[in-house]
């Protein structure tokens, strides 16, 4: 397992993979879900489980509380504040971004473009351009 230092780091990696985030999907479905519930609607071993839960414990994505021999896991939604955060960000500088295109855009309509008109193609030479038309080369040789 890859250890990454910075959380916002682990948060996204934790996120990255699809059964991770179909876990998380669950546990925000259910308050407190056991691992073998967990693990049901996977095609997938307990431990391959058990490995994607540790990822998410890791990442503080996912509390475990072990009562006899049943181990609940719970949600811990707090670690994704941060995540959230930093996207945010990034989606104030594109919408940023994209508002002056579309205020470029609309700018622009009124003021079409003109198209060049296409060159004539007739031959200065007077030559004739056409191509002499090829003819195909002999069948090759049959199978049987």
């Amino acid at each position: 397992m890859v250890y990454y230092p910075d959380a916002l780091d682990r948060t996204f990696a934790a996120l990255a993979d699809p059964t991770r985030r179909a876990l998380l999907a669950r546990l925000e479905a259910d308050e407190a879900v056991s691992v073998s519930e967990l693990a049901r609607p996977f095609a997938m071993s307990l431990p391959a489980i058990m490995k994607h839960l540790d990822v998410l414990t890791d990442a503080g994505l996912v509390t475990r509380k072990k009562t006899g021999r049943t181990v609940a896991c719970r949600l811990s939604a707090a670690p994704m504040q941060q995540a959230i955060e930093w996207l945010n960000k990034y989606e104030r500088f594109w919408n940023e971004r994209l508002d002056r295109l579309a205020a470029y855009l609309e700018e622009d309509e009124a003021c079409p473009p003109t198209l060049p008109s296409p060159p004539n193609q007739v031959s200065r030479s007077g030559a004739d351009t056409t191509r002499p038309r090829l003819g195909s080369t002999p069948r090759g040789p049959r199978r049987k």
